[in-house]
């Protein structure tokens, strides 16, 4: 590390995101995002890769920010009856998460189609995989990457011994846009991440229903992976994969979502998967079962319906919070922003645009800003050359990253 003034000044950084209190534009009073919010001694994994005095991480996908008093109202209620046993699932949650989507999206899901799963949506999706595997005796088609895209699709193909092929994502002066023209076949499935991660792009509902389309002239199941797809930005409306989807593509379209990233509780494990094919949802069940995962959960559901039933003021709260912090943001760093995010808290960023060296940027950002960010090389061939940025911050901390971007401009 060099010596620069963050390990003297702001040494209180340590699995913390404690810093000093500067004014605020938008005050939260009611949920505490413009204030100090220490993390010290919960395991957080985010803070984990803090590994000096002074560094804030902004790696992980994971926000420094209190979540809904309504989650953890719920789970001191449930914890104070000392039974933690077997619980089946309630059905009402199927009708929960159907109203959710109605009121947030203005997007009509049957609660048939929802599968409420005890587990988060890197393992469902991985399960997911094996229920549409052709038998043993055909040759097993690709699956589809588009490229830059979150690293742990190609990761779960390689841990299933599956083949897979990325698909460049064209970049234009509104940011990334989805493949055009013909899909290479077969296929087995097309993997997206909707709204898109690492660029926080929200895909038009055309292009998802062309994609959809497009997929199923190939045979492969569009599984759209929309973790962040509550976390679109006001003035941005998220299409829901399997209700955009013409109706006559519908049955190759699955939707994986979850409270966690939404709520900030991806450390209680939990999704939801919209399944409209009654087949498919049967096949994924029966895969799920086979790993001891079935339907229900005792935290999970006290977790995920607490967040759909009284998060909703939390969460508008949340994305003004976030759409401001994305503005101060990409006015400061202008022409390094790739793609202008429309959802979420992630900022996709040109290294060599800040001034950085393409191929070391992670590293001259520590050692320079003290900032830890994600590597774009993670996120497939397109990401070489970039660098990720989680923006979900205290309005203290966010001021303090700002003042430190400005060394990229001193020699």
């Amino acid at each position: 590390m060099t010596d620069d003034s963050f390990q003297r000044t702001d040494n209180r950084f340590r699995n913390l995101s404690s810093v000093r209190p500067t004014p605020a534009s938008t005050p939260h009073p009611d949920f505490g995002f413009d204030a100090p919010f220490d993390r010290a001694g919960t395991g957080s994994s985010k803070w984990a890769r803090a590994t000096a005095l002074g560094v804030i991480p902004m790696g992980l996908a994971d926000m420094d920010l209190p979540g809904p008093p309504a989650i953890a109202e719920a789970l001191e209620r449930r914890a104070r009856h000392r039974a933690y046993g077997y619980t089946v699932c309630d059905p009402a949650g199927r009708a929960l998460v159907a109203d959710w989507y109605r009121t947030r999206h203005d997007a009509a899901v049957d609660p048939d189609w929802i599968l409420l799963l005890p587990c988060g949506p890197r393992t469902a999706l991985r399960v997911l995989l094996e229920s549409v595997l052709p038998d043993a005796a055909r040759p097993q088609a690709p699956v589809l990457l588009p490229t830059p895209e979150w690293g742990g699709f190609a990761q779960l193909c390689r841990a299933a011994g599956l083949p897979y092929r990325e698909l460049p994502l064209p970049l234009g002066p509104d940011g990334y846009r989805l493949p055009s023209g013909p899909l290479p076949r077969p296929a087995t499935a097309l993997l997206l991440s909707s709204p898109h991660n690492p660029s926080g792009r929200v895909w038009p509902a055309d292009a998802v229903r062309a994609l959809a389309a497009r997929a199923a002239e190939s045979g492969a199941l569009l599984v759209s992976d929309e973790v962040h797809g509550d976390l679109t930005h006001p003035g941005h409306a998220h299409p829901v994969a399997v209700t955009t989807a013409d109706p006559a593509h519908r049955h190759l379209v699955v939707t994986l979502n979850s409270v966690g990233k939404t709520f900030n509780c991806s450390g209680i494990p939990s999704s939801f998967a919209l399944v409209p094919d009654p087949g498919l949802r049967a096949r994924f069940a029966e895969a799920l079962a086979g790993y001891g995962l079935w339907e229900g959960g005792l935290l999970e559901q006290t977790v995920q319906q607490a967040a759909l039933r009284e998060g909703g003021p939390w969460l508008d709260t949340l994305l003004d919070h976030l759409a401001a912090a994305r503005t101060r943001l990409t006015d400061r760093l202008g022409p390094a922003v790739r793609s202008a995010p429309q959802a979420s808290y992630l900022l996709w960023l040109d290294a060599a645009a800040l001034g950085l060296p393409p191929a070391e940027a992670r590293r001259t950002l520590l050692e320079r800003c003290g900032l830890e960010a994600s590597d774009g090389a993670e996120f497939g061939p397109g990401g070489r050359g970039s660098l990720r940025l989680n923006y979900a911050l205290p309005s203290p901390v966010l001021a303090t990253v700002l003042e430190r971007l400005e060394r990229l401009e001193r020699p």
